[in-house]
């Protein structure tokens, strides 16, 4: 069986997709882009401002589905630039305090309304 999760502090999907789903034990994020959860409109500045905003995009998410960062046990991340790697490390890292999820991190072609990061993750109901 799987539920839906959606919060009123995260971005609405812009297609025909949940925020999130939980199943299995699992609750599987949609990839978060830098918007506002309030104004609907992008996070724009530079690439940690951007990245925070994705990052409180995805705690909300996880917070409404009962858990937090120290679930995640999975993330996938997308960069329109690879250089700007480390920079995206350095916010992304905050979330996070041990025990680590596992992660990779691409560089693609193109992303959602042009943004230079998107981050999915999948978390575990313990």
């Amino acid at each position: 069986m799987k539920n839906i999760v959606n919060s009123n502090n995260a971005p609405a999907p812009i297609g025909p997709y949940s925020q999130a789903v939980s199943a299995g034990g699992f609750v599987f994020l949609s990839g978060q882009i830098a918007l506002n959860p309030a104004t609907g409109e992008l996070v724009t500045g530079d690439i940690e401002t951007e990245t925070k905003q994705v990052m409180e995009n995805i705690g909300a998410i996880l917070k409404e589905a009962g858990l937090g960062f120290n679930n995640v046990i999975k993330t996938s991340i997308f960069l329109m630039d690879m250089q700007n790697f480390a920079r995206v490390n350095e916010v992304y890292g905050t979330y996070f305090t041990d025990n680590f999820p596992a992660r990779e991190t691409v560089q693609v072609a193109g992303l959602p309304k042009g943004v230079n990061v998107e981050v999915t993750v999948t978390a575990i109901i313990s």
